[in-house]
C-alpha cells in the first residue's frame, strides 16, 4: 500500500535510508513516524469435504479463477480460529480442527499466508464474498504456481 501522508501528523512522507533500506518517513520535525509496511498475515484453508477440496471463486475475480478459502486475522484472533471461522462465514460448514501445513510469504501481495487444512462437514451455504466453489476430488486437484498454491503442494505430499 503506497503511503503519502504521515498518519500522526498529515505532513509528506519522504524517502529515507533506514537500516540500509528506502522507507517513507515523516518529514515534520518532532515527528518520527516510519511507514514499514510489515507484511499482512492471511490464513488460508484446504478444505476438505466428502473427500474432495473445496475451492471458492471470489465475487471479484475473473470467471474461471478459484482458489483456497483465505481471510485476514481479526485483533485479538490466533490463526487456527481465524481460518475455522472463515470456513464458516465463507462456506457455512463446521469444522473443529484445523491441522498448520506451513507459512508461505506472497511477495505480490505483501502478505504472509499461514496454511492450514481444515476437515469439514456439513452442506455449503456460500456466504457474501463468494460467486461460486467447486469440488475438486483430492486426486485430481494440482497446485497452482504463486498465493497459495505451495501449500496445496505441500499439503499434497504429506497425504
Amino acid at each position: 500500500m503506497q503511503v503519502n501522508f504521515c498518519p500522526q501528523c498529515g505532513n509528506p512522507l519522504q524517502a529515507a535510508d533506514i537500516g540500509g533500506q528506502s522507507r517513507p518517513c515523516c518529514t515534520a520535525a518532532g515527528c518520527a513516524y516510519v511507514h514499514w509496511d510489515n507484511p499482512v498475515p492471511v490464513v488460508a484453508a484446504i478444505v476438505e469435504l466428502d473427500g474432495a477440496v473445496v475451492l471458492a471463486r471470489n465475487r471479484n475475480w475473473p470467471e474461471k479463477m478459484y482458489g483456497l478459502i483465505t481471510g485476514f486475522l481479526e485483533k485479538g484472533e490466533t490463526p487456527d480460529a481465524a481460518v475455522l471461522r472463515e470456513v464458516r462465514e465463507e462456506l457455512g460448514l463446521d469444522a473443529v480442527a484445523a491441522r498448520f501445513v506451513g507459512y508461505y510469504p506472497f511477495f505480490e501481495m505483501n502478505q504472509l499466508i499461514l496454511a492450514f487444512h481444515v476437515p469439514a462437514r456439513g452442506t455449503i451455504a456460500l456466504g457474501e464474498e463468494l460467486a461460486d466453489i467447486k469440488r475438486v476430488p483430492v486426486e485430481r486437484l494440482k497446485p497452482w504456481a504463486i498465493g497459495t498454491g505451495p501449500a496445496v503442494r505441500d499439503w499434497l505430499a504429506t497425504r
